[in-house]
């Protein structure tokens, strides 16, 4: 029988402390899992990122300003005139893009303004004087044949609705075919004559004295600086900007006039007097 007695067994060795998490561990358990994506979009997926704020941004602007222009129209005309409205709108700021995409010049979404219509910024500065009243002409010519069309529907259904919104849209795009300023009557004849300006100058001040409007004098005054611009000498680059040829001057001078005609005539069509 031996006499050793059994050796005593050691205390267990203490627990390592737990490892504290990481920064990225703390910073995704806060967010949950969306927000570890967004992160992921934000830092590694930029790619991403930019392709949607380039293809969504513009969307987002111009279906933006659609809706807040069609909420603050339906509130005085009702939302069925409102929607109408606010389309023809957009047909006439189409025609003026895809004039000027066909011109070459980068321009930016439609942006519409509650009851001050819709504009497209042009992101090149046109070439000429020509460049500019092709671009100036795309929105009315596009606009009016969305007015006409409106009329053609008024005539088959015999709705109301269509009416209005025919005359509406003749009567928008003869006020934006006045030649003052940046109207797109002011860039159209540039091809013409820019001296036409002051014949602009006239009409505005005339339909401010007889219908006193914010919108007509801000016009006004937004539009003095070119008409000054007559007045000052030029220089060759501002010469040569202003060079036509004879083919060119007459076709515009057709366009512009002959719509004005047809837009007159399409208002008296579809004029409707109160109470008759």
């Amino acid at each position: 029988m031996s006499d050793e007695k059994p050796s005593a067994e050691l205390p267990p060795l203490p627990a390592p402390p737990p490892t504290p998490p990481t920064l990225w561990q703390r910073f995704g358990k806060r967010l949950g899992p969306a927000g570890v994506v967004l992160v992921l979009i934000a830092t590694k997926g930029k790619t991403v990122a930019l392709l949607a704020l380039k293809f969504g941004g513009p969307v987002l602007k111009t279906g933006g300003t659609m809706i807040l222009s069609i909420w603050f129209y339906a509130m005085n005309w009702g939302w069925k005139f409102a929607v109408g409205f606010v389309l023809l709108i957009f047909v006439h700021e189409l025609g003026h893009l895809i004039v000027a995409r066909q011109c070459g010049l980068k321009v930016g979404a439609p942006v519409f303004i509650p009851f001050m219509g819709a504009f497209i910024a042009l992101k090149d500065a046109p070439k000429n004087a020509w460049v500019e009243a092709c671009v100036g002409i795309g929105g009315p010519l596009l606009g009016s044949l969305a007015a006409a069309l409106c009329a053609v529907v008024f005539r088959l259904t015999g709705e109301p609705l269509w009416n209005a919104l025919a005359y509406t849209g003749f009567f928008l795009n003869l006020f934006n075919l006045a030649p003052i300023g940046f109207l797109d009557g002011g860039r159209i004849v540039t091809a013409l004559s820019p001296w036409l300006w002051l014949v602009g100058l006239g009409v505005m001040v005339a339909m401010i004295f007889s219908h006193p409007n914010f919108m007509l004098v801000l016009i006004l005054i937004l539009s003095l600086p070119r008409v000054w611009s007559l007045f000052r000498p030029k220089t060759d680059d501002e010469k040569r900007y202003f060079e036509v040829t004879a083919e060119q001057r007459g076709t515009m001078a057709v366009l512009y006039f002959g719509l004005v005609v047809l837009l007159v005539m399409g208002m008296r069509l579809t004029h409707v007097v109160p109470g008759a």
